[in-house]
């Protein structure tokens, strides 16, 4: 392809020096851009600055072509891995990062960041399942059969079939799997299951075109389809290198994608954040736009050739990173008026409540945008197991989509970067000279838990201490690495229970905060305590805290007027942080939040803020995970919110179909799953697939239960290398299979260690974490450490 497509990001270099982009590639700015409404307006103002700063002048028509004052040197352009990281510098030094950055939130990525509008997408026909915008949302899943096992891989796609899927993919590695797949075909059509086949295809391109003919689409992944297995020492191309590799791949791609549109098969380009190419990883880096740009240039050669029945999809096994994948992704279709479905997944999701919820946060964060058509919830267990998952977060997008709850407030987005990785700036609580115990431990730096208990818990203390997480020392409860940051007090003990008011001091002993609704402390003072008002109820400006109080907090429902949160800054005492604690029936979540944050912005305020998921209605543990996941994901990803409370309405207590310690450990799960606060291992663990070479399940079950005590840890553990070292771009170290019977160990992208026994990996990985100083003893329980005590005496 010696001739790059208008919209290709690599036309038009002018910083050919400088190793990197244009200013028009910086900007995000396209030659044929579609513009309009009040935002672009506004982007307008902002580009003409772009022009004074950089001596713009010269125009072709309307559009705008800009040319930065550099003088490139003789010879030819070369594009090396640092080409990125020094147009960022470039950008930083002559000011143009910060006009990136005002433009980003002006780029449109979805029909509405204001309600979940589901983005207008074309039909992709995929046997007689077809997928997009005019369609319910279809849910899919992978066997994890041998594909070359006939009758293990009909029995699985029945299985999940009768479970409710309404795709099946299956790993196709061979011209013998691929021989397999037709008679797989047949047999599920003997038996009366017409379900669309996917086949996924790795290094392959031969393979792809002979399962083609029985299968009813193709899965390529372009950072391995033509490129093979990455050498990450290819790091250095000039533009010549660079157009002959995208005129191989033109060359290679075109006959599937002709094949595909004689037979009306459809096809996914479907990205990887793990095996991008050598040739992406050199000029994007590992991130989200070299995760886009990997897929367009397939898609362009699908449209070049009249191909139009495909659809697009972005994983990561990073639930951050694959939101701004799929974002910009989005963004870039909106730009060409391109109008593909999306596939969602988060991949290498890991297993159990945790895998569940980095899905909920990718996949339901997304879908509140009105992004997605497909999903897959990628668990490592077995595949009828991700489809209840599936189908609950179908069922709440799709909720959304017929009625937006009513009681949001309109608003205007102006301030929110929705590329960006970065968290809003707040202010901690501080310690003053007159406080008798340490409020500092309020909230936490990397993310807070906030608890809600009852007066009934607190005489039960020995339970309470346990069940909020602390660590206990002679029998008193003290803050470790996954205790409850602060309790929220439903109401207070009468003063007669000695048990309770022996507990609430304990817990302030041990540096929990104890807030209390302001009506409360009126009744009943608590010392030291937390003195917490509605926003829309607060008067005046000035007023004593009551009832012992000696910090103070606001609670808000997101129908708050602008004028309320103009005066939080003129409020005395400044409130220490802010519950936003929403109706989830009167108000969207994400939307009301989305508009918090930005008046909160508005007003200059860094007033921490603590998204309270209200527990009340829900009774079954997954699909809360899920929507807990989906709400508070949606703004978590964007830098929104500090922390998390998850928990019966405080203000109107009602048994809890849910165990305090369980709401405590899922709260920590949603924020090391938006990368906030760790407080466990971390697992990249792929779902399993007829490529894998142990049993996953078992393997991944062993491996938690001996490395799990490990916060700060990523450990990945991959069946086989197919996604590349660079899956492991989240892990400290990985666990891959390398061959039948024996495992490779990575440190980091690079293989330290290859072909050990099955038997023997484990202890081998744990010896390396050991090797590079980041392994601790598991610390023995309490009745441990008692045993141990009297075995001394």
């Amino acid at each position: 392809m010696s001739k790059l497509d208008p919209g290709d990001p690599r036309k038009d270099l002018a910083l050919e020096n400088q190793g990197g982009h244009s200013v028009q590639t910086m900007l995000g700015i396209r030659p044929q851009r579609r513009t309009g409404g009040r935002a672009y307006a506004a982007a307008g103002a902002v580009f003409a600055v772009a022009l004074c700063v950089f001596g713009i002048h010269s125009f072709s028509g309307a559009q705008p072509r800009l040319q930065a004052k550099a003088t490139a040197p003789a010879g030819p352009r070369i594009r090396s891995c640092l080409g990125a990281q020094r147009a960022l510098l470039v950008a930083r030094a002559s000011g143009t990062a910060d006009i990136e950055a005002q433009l980003n939130k002006y780029k449109k990525y979805c029909e509405s960041v204001e309600r979940t509008v589901r983005r207008p997408t074309r039909t992709v026909n995929i046997g007689p399942i077809k997928v997009g915008s005019e369609h319910p949302i279809a849910v899919q899943t992978m066997t994890t059969t041998n594909t070359f096992d006939v009758q293990a891989s009909v029995d699985q796609v029945m299985q999940v079939a009768d479970a409710g899927c309404d795709l099946v993919r299956l790993t196709v590695q061979g011209k013998k799997e691929a021989k397999a797949c037709m008679k797989i075909k047949d047999e599920l059509l003997k038996r009366g299951y017409d379900i669309p086949l996917v086949a996924d295809i790795h290094f392959a391109p031969a393979v792809a075109m002979e399962v083609a003919d029985a299968f009813d689409k193709i899965r390529i992944n372009p950072g391995n389809f033509y490129d093979g297995r990455k050498k990450f020492e290819d790091l250095i191309y000039d533009d010549q290198s660079y157009n002959e590799e995208l005129e191989k791949i033109e060359e290679v791609f075109t006959p599937l994608v002709e094949k595909c549109k004689r037979l009306g098969r459809a096809m996914r380009i479907g990205t990887n954040h793990g095996s991008l190419s050598a040739r992406t990883l050199c000029f994007y880096g590992d991130t989200p736009k070299g995760m886009v740009e990997s897929a367009m240039e397939f898609a362009r050669i699908c449209r070049k050739n009249d191909y139009h029945n495909f659809l697009f999809s972005m994983k990561a096994s990073n639930p951050l990173v694959m939101n701004k994948a799929y974002r910009l992704l989005a963004s870039e279709m909106y730009e060409q008026g391109w109008d593909y479905p999306l596939h969602l997944g988060v991949t290498e999701a890991g297993e159990g409540e945790d895998g569940r919820m980095k899905s909920a946060i990718g996949i339901g964060s997304l879908l509140m945008d009105g992004l997605g058509d497909t999903i897959r919830v990628s668990l490592t267990e077995d595949p009828h197991l991700e489809i209840h998952p599936c189908q609950t977060l179908a069922n709440i997008a799709t909720e959304r989509y017929k009625k937006a709850p009513e009681k949001t407030p309109d608003f205007i987005e102006t301030t929110r970067d929705w590329e960006s990785f970065a968290r809003r700036e707040t202010e901690l609580p501080a310690q003053r000279a007159e406080d008798k115990i340490d409020f500092r431990g309020l909230l936490h730096r990397d993310g807070s838990v906030l608890s809600v208990v009852t007066p009934d818990m607190l005489s039960t203390p020995d339970k309470l201490y346990t069940d909020l997480g602390c660590k206990m020392v002679l029998g008193l409860p003290f803050k470790d690495i996954a205790t409850t940051d602060s309790i929220l007090l439903t109401s207070v003990p009468p003063v007669d229970n000695t048990e309770a008011w022996t507990s609430i001091k304990r817990l302030q002993d041990g540096n929990v905060g104890i807030l209390v609704q302001s009506e409360e402390l009126k009744k009943n003072p608590v010392e030291n305590s937390v003195e917490v008002r509605k926003l829309a109820d607060i008067s005046g400006e000035s007023f004593d805290l009551v009832g012992g109080a000696k910090r103070f907090a606001v609670e808000i429902d997101g129908q708050e007027t602008e004028e309320d949160f103009a005066k939080l800054s003129k409020l005395n005492p400044q409130p220490e942080m802010i519950l936003y604690k929403p109706d989830r029936e009167a108000v969207s979540w994400t939307h009301a939040g989305r508009r918090v944050f930005q008046l909160l912005q508005k007003a200059d305020s860094k007033i921490p803020v603590i998204l309270y998921f209200t527990t009340d209605g829900e009774n079954e543990k997954e699909t809360m995970v899920l929507k807990l996941g989906t709400d508070a994901g949606s703004l978590l990803v964007d830098g929104y919110g500090d922390g998390v409370a998850v928990g019966p309405d405080w203000r109107n207590p009602k048994a809890s179909e849910f165990e305090l310690s369980d709401l405590r450990t899922t709260s920590f799960a949603v924020l090391q799953g938006c990368r906030m606060r760790s407080t466990k291992t971390e697992f990249v663990s792929c779902p399993s697939c007829g490529r894998t070479l142990f049993d996953l399940q078992e393997t991944t079950q062993a491996i938690a239960e001996r490395t799990g005590h490990l916060p700060g840890v990523a450990i990945a553990v991959m069946g086989c290398i197919v996604n590349g070292p660079g899956e492991m771009a989240d892990a400290d170290f990985g666990y891959v299979g390398g061959a039948p019977g024996k495992v490779d160990l990575y440190v980091g992208k690079e293989v330290v260690k290859k072909g050990i026994p099955n038997a023997e990996a484990c202890d081998a990985l744990i010896e390396l974490i050991k090797e590079h100083g980041r392994w601790v003893e598991p610390e023995p329980k309490e009745e441990e450490e008692k045993e141990e005590a009297v075995v001394s005496a």
